[in-house]
């Protein structure tokens, strides 16, 4: 049976059976007790002298080994019942332990004791590590969590249907894992970054409304947030749709109940705000903003348009007001400083209201009505700081805006109780790419520019064609982007364009989306749809900083999987089989 099976007081003074691990053993003398534990808790084992073989197999017992125990279920006595544990007030007084296997000394801890291991240890060991009951709660919940995600989406009539692994190359934004054909030497299947493609077909193909948890593949460098190699969404079409506000809508209730009801935390608002983007970068930054505070950056430019200080002598000048900023000492503004140095300022200009009194060593270059409207405009009050940001738009933008998020963590204004929603909307559809020196996509191929055709052919310029905004949307939650989604364009003299702008011929698209260009000469309904990366909502459901430590087998930081030494050689003849040579480079 189960050590926390549902049924156990049902067992009170009967014989059971339990299996599992040794999580500690104490020796009394006249008594041994074992923990032992499975993936649901703990229970105490009793062995007495009078179980000679029982009692000598329980002397030499470890942690970690695996046994099974046969006995009476009875209650402690009230003096020894442990009220730490569900099980605290049972235990069972063996007739019968069996090894079942030993375990060597442990290279990693599988305890949540204070113990800790470094995390390339309890990758390598992930097997060991998994064993930990934090670890156990997790895999638990998120089977939860996904049985939660297909419910809502039966309950709103959505088809789960899975697609293609082996797919073809697309510009999805990232690079490719490629697969060599061994039937079709020198070509390449590729693992799909998402199943775009083949939900659009499938709207073309009369579903109604499509959903798969999905496995996506993206060569991308790994971070806190993001998993390398594979990973999974939410992924999911509606046909019939030609406005992103539908998608939203439909999708809003489950976010927010996974909030209240999966995890029971609080919500921000009830109401979701939709921020276009150009927005969110001159408030925040950032196009996936967190809500939970304020610090918005507020607009001066203007107030110093004919200023003497020559460093606000600039295209923009912007500025966030730091509640209780006033506080910081001179080394934590000196580190703030050289935060913004990295990040492509040339220092940090600042003013410190204390005690009725505005301070700074800038001010002596800044006229009386200057600082009154500094002041006025980010609402300064005693005991705050303001902080400058003087340089290009996109330079002031982005500084201020890591800024923001790196005094939010100083300060501790992120309630992890409270979870803040925002969408995200109207992003450029194109962007420019300073490595190449051209326009590029900005966020998607496959979605349709606000204005369709007309808005296209209208574009002449490299400016002009910035401007275009696409129906496309991101979910942020916490300052993490969870989703992303767009109206499809379904139209294929639309699609044409929009890589024609870019200098794609006709011949470049139809050799790369043929299939689909020649589904939406058929007949192909208006579209739209979302995936949300569901590794990345679970993590800040469950308060987790690392997305790894919410996945059973995750990859390191280098993209390895250390307990199966992958990547790694394979043998010549496999080589040989998919029409391949290992060019090794000289260093």
């Amino acid at each position: 049976m189960r050590i926390l099976s549902n049924k156990l007081n049902e067992y009170l003074d009967k014989t059971v059976t339990v299996a599992g691990w040794v999580n500690s053993r104490r020796d009394h003398g006249g008594l041994i007790f074992v923990d032992l534990r499975d993936s649901e808790g703990l229970i105490q084992l009793v062995i007495t002298p009078e179980r000679e073989e029982s009692f000598k197999l329980a002397e030499t017992l470890r942690d970690e080994f695996v046994v099974s125990a046969t006995g009476v279920l009875r209650e402690r006595a009230p003096e020894l019942k442990n009220p730490n544990i569900l099980t605290g007030d049972l235990e069972i007084v063996v007739d019968e332990l069996k090894l079942l296997n030993k375990c060597e000394p442990l290279p990693v801890n599988t305890h949540d004791d204070g113990a800790s291991s470094s995390e390339e240890l309890r990758l390598k060991y992930r097997y060991l590590d998994l064993r930990r009951p934090t670890m156990q709660k997790i895999l638990s919940e998120r089977s939860r969590y996904y049985r939660f995600l297909r419910n809502y989406m039966y309950e709103h009539d959505f088809t789960e249907i899975t697609t293609p692994i082996l797919a073809n190359s697309s510009p999805e934004g990232a690079r490719d894992f490629l697969v060599p054909s061994r039937l079709h030497p020198g070509k390449f299947y590729a693992l799909p970054q998402a199943p775009q493609q083949f939900k659009q077909l499938l709207m073309v193909g009369g579903v109604a409304k499509y959903f798969q948890i999905a496995p996506c593949f993206r060569d991308e460098d790994p971070r806190a947030d993001r998993l390398y190699g594979d990973f999974y969404q939410l992924d999911l079409e509606m046909a019939f749709v030609d406005d992103g506000e539908k998608v939203r809508t439909e999708m809003e209730p489950l976010i927010k109940s996974l909030v209240t009801e999966f995890v029971d935390k609080k919500l921000l608002s009830e109401e979701i705000p939709r921020i276009p983007y150009s927005e969110a970068m001159e408030k925040y930054g950032v196009d996936k903003p967190d809500l939970r505070y304020d610090m918005e950056m507020v607009e001066l430019t203007e107030v110093f348009g004919n200023t003497d200080f020559k460093v606000f002598k600039a295209p923009c000048v912007k500025a966030i007001c730091v509640k209780g900023g006033a506080k910081l000492t001179r080394s934590q503004i000196d580190n703030f400083t050289e935060k913004a140095r990295k990040l492509g300022a040339g220092g940090l200009a600042y003013i410190m209201y204390e005690n009725g009194e505005a301070k700074s060593p800038i001010l002596k270059f800044m006229s009386e009505q200057e600082i009154a409207e500094v002041k006025e405009r980010t609402g300064a009050e005693d005991g705050d700081a303001v902080f400058f940001g003087a340089d290009e738009r996109s330079i002031v933008n982005k500084v201020l805006g890591q800024l923001r998020i790196a005094f939010a963590d100083h300060f501790g204004l992120k309630d992890d109780n409270v979870v803040a929603l925002c969408w995200i909307v109207d992003f450029p559809f194109y962007e420019w790419d300073d490595k190449k020196k051209k326009l590029d996509f900005g966020h998607n191929p496959f979605s349709m520019p606000k204005g369709g055709l007309e808005a296209l052919e209208a574009a002449k310029t490299d400016e002009e064609k910035l401007a275009i905004v696409a129906d496309q949307y991101d979910m942020v939650m916490n300052g993490y982007e969870i989703c992303s989604g767009a109206v499809r364009n379904y139209n294929p003299e639309v699609m044409y364009k929009v890589f024609g702008i870019l200098g794609y011929d006709a011949e470049y698209v139809e050799s790369r989306f043929g299939g689909m260009l020649s589904a939406f000469k058929f007949g192909a309904p208006p579209h739209a749809g979302c995936a949300f990366g569901i590794e990345r909502i679970f993590m800040v459901l469950e308060d987790t900083k690392n997305i790894r430590d919410i996945v059973a087998f995750p990859k390191n930081g280098n993209g390895v999987d250390l307990m199966m030494d992958s990547p790694s050689d394979v043998d010549q003849i496999q080589l040989d089989e998919a029409h391949l040579k290992v060019v090794v480079e000289e260093e």
